[in-house]
């Protein structure tokens, strides 16, 4: 079991930068493949990017891509996603999400059904 509290949210006009945290409560954050997701006001929830357990191997979400950098701390069992550029379509609650892994490998993933655990996430809020 892990728990998952993202921080970092807030209110920024487009253009703006902001750093996102999730604090993973396990002494085995390695042992995770983690995501960050985001789920749009009446949307389903959809997928902002992705990091293989060692950091090695990311995956991002086409309407994201070259202006988010997912990446995670694993001796401080934090991930971070840095968002810049940051646009009004990019308004959103922001949720972090782990999958354990039983195997050493290099993969991320990117559908929610992959994962076991999520964060409440936190809100960001992009003004034009």
């Amino acid at each position: 079991q892990v728990q998952l509290v993202e921080s970092g949210g807030g209110l920024v006009q487009a253009g703006e930068s902001l750093r996102l945290a999730c604090a993973a409560s396990t002494r085995s954050f390695s042992d995770y493949a983690m995501g960050w997701f985001r789920q749009p006001p009446g949307k389903e929830r959809e997928f902002v990017a992705a990091i293989s357990r060692r950091g090695g191997d990311t995956g991002y979400a086409n309407s994201v891509k070259g202006r988010f950098t997912i990446s995670r701390d694993n001796a401080r069992n934090t991930l971070y996603l840095q968002m810049t550029s940051l646009k009004p379509e990019d308004t959103s609650v922001y949720v972090c999400a782990a999958r354990r892994l039983y195997y050493s490998g290099t993969n991320y993933y990117t559908a929610v059904r992959d994962y076991d655990y999520w964060g409440q996430g936190t809100q960001v809020t992009v003004s034009s």
